[in-house]
């Protein structure tokens, strides 16, 4: 038997509707608000993005070399916490459309530097543009006040997850 939406508990959500919540999530409503927020951001993220041709987490490599300039693909995967292969493959991509190019380090002739190209200039207008749209649709009506609050809780639960991470070794 399949089980319907009725079977599973509930929690008022933000706008006084249910929200369906797994028996098994009920002894953490926020992780499970985290995933159904966390879902529903990359979800709409990646439609507004691949408008103008990325794919997450593309957008967040090419912010990363507009601010630092060129960087290493193993600094790229620290920054990013991501892995190896996730960032290699991000990086080939990146560079097929030609918004990045690798050179050999003039330091360690066993790394590759990743840098942004001329052809990303335009790009970084537009991916600006694609953060204001998430914005506006994460937090657009909400109060400056509203908004700190919440970016300060954000921050609080990315150090305490940050800490939970380093202890269980990730």
């Amino acid at each position: 038997m399949t089980p319907k939406r009725g079977d599973l508990g509930e929690e008022k959500g933000p706008t006084g509707g249910a929200v369906a919540v797994p028996g098994a999530a009920r002894g953490g409503p926020i992780s499970h608000g985290i995933a159904r927020v966390a879902r529903l951001h990359r979800m709409i993220a990646g439609h507004l993005l691949r408008r103008i041709g990325l794919y997450t987490p593309q957008e967040l490599v090419m912010m990363l070399l507009w601010e630092l300039g060129p960087q290493r693909q193993v600094d790229l995967v620290g920054l990013l916490n991501s892995d190896a292969a996730t960032m290699a493959r991000t990086i080939q991509r990146l560079e097929h459309a030609g918004f990045v190019r690798r050179s050999r380090s003039a330091d360690d002739k066993r790394s590759f530097l990743i840098e942004p190209t001329p052809a990303s200039r335009a790009l970084r207008r537009q991916v600006e543009e694609v953060w204001k749209e998430l914005e506006e649709a994460a937090v657009g009506g909400v109060s400056e006040d509203e908004r700190r609050t919440i970016l300060r809780v954000l921050e609080e639960l990315e150090e305490r997850l940050t800490r939970a991470a380093a202890e269980l070794r990730l």
